[in-house]
């Protein structure tokens, strides 16, 4: 079913909505949430909660890219889940944001909402060759650490090393050109 009947299921309040987006979305929810928590079963209960916070959110909100609107959201709870718990290294997760910090504002969750960056960054990221954006959703979006994600791509940990940080200064070097103060 293509998104937009899907939406139009939950502003119907059709319960449907949520058997439909879990057949669609649950794989890609899942695999967001196990690479952030590190645990299939959180993972899972993640995956559950963001169903049921799609359901309070649309109406109102009708997201234009369903996918990343459920992708924000799953993403949001098992990160909250993760502080919460205490559970995964906390040390990898507290370098990955010193990381993405290092651009500027961006490692701010709060300004993330500006619309501006928003944009930016989905630019950015958009025109990055397809490893290099893949290798950086990797690591600043679904948090994995440097070693998984060499393993996934088959790219040594030193090259990911570098990928991410040549990524990073081209990121603030963009920002800073489109006057988005860092």
């Amino acid at each position: 079913m293509d998104d937009n009947k899907i939406i139009s299921l939950y502003f119907a309040r059709d319960e449907q909505a949520i058997e439909e987006t879990k057949l669609k979305y649950g794989k890609l929810l899942r695999y967001i949430a196990k690479g952030i928590l590190g645990n299939l079963t959180e993972a899972e209960e993640c995956e559950n909660d963001t169903y049921f916070r799609a359901w309070d959110s649309i109406p109102p909100n009708h997201p234009f890219y369903f996918s990343a609107y459920l992708c924000r959201i799953v993403r949001n709870i098992s990160i909250n889940r993760l502080k919460s718990n205490n559970r995964r290294n906390d040390r990898e997760v507290s370098f990955i944001f010193n990381e993405i910090s290092e651009v500027g504002r961006i490692g701010d969750c709060e300004i993330v909402d500006d619309m501006e960056l928003k944009e930016a960054m989905n630019s950015f990221v958009r025109n990055l060759d397809p490893v290099r954006r893949k290798i950086f959703l990797q690591r600043y979006f679904y948090m994995m650490s440097i070693s998984d994600i060499s393993a996934e791509t088959g790219i040594g940990v030193g090259t990911v090393k570098s990928i991410l940080s040549r990524t990073r200064a081209q990121l603030r070097d963009y920002l800073t050109k489109r006057g988005i103060a860092i």
